[in-house]
């Protein structure tokens, strides 16, 4: 089962995908380059102080990482019975273009859509094998449905000017804990025998 590097997992299993579609199939055919796509944190956004962006590229910045609510309590029940924590996370992305013009990185947003639609469900050898993913373990990637007022709200705390995003949802990611409860002993209490085990 996953573990604490699931979402490491996830993200990189992400951007070896889309890489993949973009070299099969570049977004900007007439391009010496085949856009890249990186993983960023919130500094590499900052491109005086970071060169992780080089042009064109598709950026995949995590900015948020939630419990999924419903199935926290499904997940609680398995954790009881086996005796060790499960943890069902909702990983937040934004998907951005950089490119040189505005037609590049509409291309470049426009081939990543087309290619998490054609495959929307992360499985098998689809998944990083950064963790240890169980058998029947997937993850779903699909857009988020977000206000424009929350995408502006994000970039409101980032080090850089507005850009035209994409939100993007993966779940579910289910973490698995380290610390195996022991089994509790079995008390079996008899009444109205003797000391003996005689009525």
């Amino acid at each position: 089962m996953a573990d604490f590097r699931s979402i490491a997992a996830v993200g990189s299993s992400i951007q070896r995908y889309l890489q993949l579609c973009f070299e099969e199939q570049p977004p900007i055919a007439d391009s010496d380059r085949v856009a890249n796509v990186v993983l960023v944190r919130t500094e590499d956004l900052n491109s005086e102080i970071s060169n992780v962006i080089t042009l064109p590229a598709l950026s995949l910045f995590l900015y948020r990482v939630e419990t999924n609510k419903t199935m926290r309590a499904a997940w609680a029940s398995v954790a009881h019975r086996e005796g060790h924590a499960h943890l069902p996370l909702d990983l937040h992305f934004l998907l951005t273009a950089w490119a040189e013009n505005a037609e590049h990185e509409y291309r470049i947003l426009g081939r990543a859509i087309q290619s998490i639609e054609d495959h929307p469900i992360l499985t098998g050898p689809m998944l990083d094998p950064l963790t240890d993913w169980a058998t029947y373990e997937a993850v779903q990637f699909y857009f988020e449905d977000l206000t424009t007022e929350d995408v502006m709200r994000t970039f409101d705390s980032l080090p850089v000017d507005y850009k035209l995003s994409i939100p993007y949802l993966a779940r579910i990611v289910v973490m698995d804990g380290t610390v195996q409860r022991p089994d509790m002993p079995v008390a079996t209490v008899i009444t109205g025998l003797k000391a003996d085990g005689s009525p």
